[in-house]
């Protein structure tokens, strides 16, 4: 776990100063070895973001990936989810489990901070 949340740091460090909600997938393999990130997936306004998940998993499963990361930042410098933050999360968490691709965390970033779904039990 420690790893993985290294990984989600390292690749979305990017995201802690700017002005706008980013989201970014970081794409896994069964090994949970990154083997594709795309950066800003969806890029919203100062405190929403519009998620559509087909285009989260119409990469993975481009890219042969087992489970995916979400990433997103929150410009406000709360990381703590909000309501949409949790129904995104569960809209997405469920097309991965018809899709088979495991969700494996969805973090949100501030500059300071960061919120983890799987740390938090969430996922």
């Amino acid at each position: 776990m420690e790893l993985e949340k290294s990984l989600v740091l390292a690749q979305a460090v990017y995201l802690r100063d700017k002005t706008r909600e980013h989201l970014m997938t970081i794409y896994l393999n069964a090994r949970n070895e990154m083997i594709w990130k795309k950066q800003s997936t969806f890029i919203g306004t100062l405190n929403a973001n519009i998620v559509h998940p087909q285009e989260i998993f119409e990469e993975a499963l481009k890219h042969h990936a087992a489970s995916v990361i979400l990433v997103h930042n929150h410009p406000s410098g709360d990381p703590e989810p909000s309501e949409a933050d949790l129904e995104i999360t569960k809209r997405i968490l469920e097309a991965g489990k018809i899709l088979g691709i495991d969700v494996s965390d969805h973090v949100m970033i501030t500059k300071n901070k960061i919120f983890s779904f799987k740390d938090k039990k969430l996922i």
